[in-house]
């Protein structure tokens, strides 16, 4: 036997519709406060100011005095002996030796009624040792680089979604003197959505470029630290991995090891240590440098950027048409008096040959500039943009008729300072 409903069809039908609506307005809280709670919480770590000071870390001492503060001091100034000779600085005496550092950084210490046993790190100020150093002069650094720290523990691979001992380790480093330029991101907000291991395995070019220019990179830094532990609370083992690019190219890889947890953040701060040698000689050799594939094309580009391309392009073509007249213009005058010229010899023929020059363009007028001043550079016949990095360093590949020593000379008699490497060189103004 079939019921029938005691109320009005009308009335059925809105009440449908009010549970319909009511059950959408509840996924849709449900689904933004999962959206919250991915982005909120406590999981960003600033990244400390880079100087350009020198650092020397994890200098041991042990000394003896005649109190606790006489200790202390003597084993301060044996840190300062120590790293001065790390660093391979001249033979100073102790006076002016302690006038070239700036800070002290205690590790760790244990301080005795008359002895000091103690971790130490001495940062030396770069304007008063540079110069007996050696390191007083330009200096090329590398474009900016992204940094995805990925740390990988118990089957669990993790870059910003929680505060972890690998993030801190790179955040808290001092980068100021190193060649690489780091781009550090703080790890809060969308960072943990969009800087996630999976993105270091994608290979689309479209959301690379998307997610660099969102955080005015070049090309990305993948150091990977997969961390094993023999026990809780025991020995921890390390096996570092080296990775760059998007295409997560391999560089390098080595394995530490830490005695107990405890020691486990010194560890790693020596492995981020090793990881910058890693990245600086990988600079140095020209196999780290921004992938040629990560270009502008094939996305939308900002207005400035665009810009800049577009008067580039018409300052090209208004010189390639001046050109032409003039040589338009030669051969008219050639044909009107027929005077016989002498050819060149093939050794007085210079060779055209590309090189890659590294340009720092701190503004869009910079790049504009600089742009302009290398393509009017005599001996140049072709040159293209290879890597735009506005607020860093761009990358140009130029034809030049002549050596890579012949050009820079060319580039310093028109007011540039030029650093020469490998087949490429490095200018500034």
């Amino acid at each position: 036997m079939m019921t029938r409903s005691l109320l009005p069809a009308s009335l059925m039908q809105r009440l449908d519709k009010r549970l319909v609506l009511g059950l959408v307005a509840a996924f849709a809280l449900a689904l933004a406060a999962a959206l919250m709670a991915q982005v909120s919480g406590d999981r960003g770590i600033p990244p400390v100011a880079s100087s350009t000071d020198i650092e020397v870390h994890g200098i041991e001492v042990n000394v003896s005095g005649d109190n606790p503060d006489d200790a202390r001091s003597k084993g301060w100034l044996e840190a300062t002996r120590k790293a001065w000779e790390k660093v391979d600085g001249p033979e100073l005496p102790d006076a002016r030796l302690e006038s070239l550092v700036s800070a002290i950084v205690v590790e760790e210490e244990n301080i005795g009624p008359r002895r000091y046993v103690a971790r130490l790190g001495v940062i030396f100020d770069r304007q008063r040792a540079g110069a007996l150093l050696g390191g007083g002069g330009a200096r090329a650094r590398s474009a900016p680089m992204l940094l995805i720290p990925v740390m990988i523990s118990g089957g669990t691979a993790t870059t910003f979604e929680t505060r972890n001992v690998w993030q801190r380790a790179w955040a808290e480093y001092q980068f100021g003197s190193s060649a690489i330029d780091y781009v550090r991101p703080v790890g809060s907000g969308s960072d943990s959505l969009l800087l996630t291991y999976g993105q270091t395995g994608r290979r689309s070019r479209a959301w690379w470029n998307n997610l660099l220019d969102e955080f005015g990179a070049a090309d990305v830094l993948v150091p990977i630290a997969k961390l094993r532990y023999e026990w809780p609370g025991g020995p921890v083992v390390g096996t570092f991995t080296a990775r760059y690019g998007p295409d997560d190219r391999f560089l390098d890889e080595f394995t530490m090891r830490a005695d107990s947890e405890a020691e486990l953040p010194r560890m790693l701060v020596r492995a981020v240590e090793r990881f910058n040698e890693i990245y600086t000689r990988a600079l140095a050799s020209g196999a780290l440098r921004p992938d040629p594939t990560l270009e502008l094309d094939g996305f939308e580009m900002t207005p400035e950027i665009r810009a800049l391309l577009e008067e580039a392009r018409a300052a090209e073509a208004a010189e390639a048409a001046a050109e032409l007249a003039l040589a338009e213009n030669a051969a008219a005058a050639v044909d009107a008096v027929d005077i016989p010229v002498a050819q060149p010899t093939d050794a007085a023929v210079a060779t055209p040959t590309s090189y890659t020059v590294q340009i720092a363009t701190p503004d869009a007028a910079a790049f504009d500039a600089a742009l302009g001043a290398v393509r009017g550079t005599p001996g140049v016949s072709a040159s293209a943009v290879t890597s735009t990095a506005i607020g860093g360093t761009s990358v140009l590949r130029v034809t030049f008729a002549g050596s890579l020593s012949d050009f820079a000379a060319v580039l310093r008699a028109r007011g540039w300072q030029v650093t020469e490497g490998t087949g490429a060189l490095s200018i500034t103004r």
